[in-house]
């Protein structure tokens, strides 16, 4: 099992990054994918990743799923991303994982993805989710779709990809190694 996390400039770095960790701590294969032609992503507080991979370069049939951290900047660039929404869509038909956080659930009501289901984002965006209802928890599950508020709930966020991708005794045990 591999996953991608997509990012380009402007990423919301803390959410980003900490999905990456948390996973790779749970040994749930990750790349960091920019969506741009550089490998090189400048998140939203200058912060300079490296990524993995460029996208047009992946063929993203060899992930199980994707995860969408937010930051304006980043959101923006996937949202006008022809091949991300591709990519998206791709997972959706094959009922894979798609995970998003902050304003990446912004990108997925873009694309319709969360029609008739919850999710939850950036206190603010909701009217941009095309969602069926959206609960006041920190994460949000339906089936293959996890949602997450924020930069607050990033670790939240990643410790409950790893329960759904693994399970909770291997999430509550990265939980415990990092004393959270």
């Amino acid at each position: 099992m591999k996953y991608a996390i997509l990012m380009d400039d402007g990423v919301e770095e803390i959410e980003a990054l900490t999905v990456v960790d948390i996973l790779r701590r749970a040994e749930i294969e990750i790349d960091m994918i920019s969506a741009s032609d550089d490998r090189r992503v400048t998140g939203a507080h200058g912060i300079v990743i490296e990524a993995d991979n460029i996208g047009n370069d992946v063929r993203f049939s060899k992930y199980d799923g994707v995860i969408i951290p937010g930051g304006m900047g980043n959101v923006n660039r996937l949202k006008a991303n022809s091949h991300v929404s591709f990519v998206l869509k791709s997972f959706l038909s094959r009922n894979d994982l798609i995970a998003a956080i902050c304003a990446g659930p912004t990108v997925l009501g873009a694309l319709d993805i969360l029609k008739e289901r919850k999710a939850t984002c950036y206190p603010g965006l909701e009217d941009q989710l095309n969602c069926a209802s959206t609960p006041s928890d920190n994460v949000v599950i339906d089936d293959n779709i996890i949602t997450s508020k924020g930069p607050g709930t990033a670790m939240e966020f990643a410790l409950a990809i790893v329960a759904y991708l693994k399970d909770q005794e291997t999430a509550d045990a990265v939980r415990k190694a990092l004393l959270y």
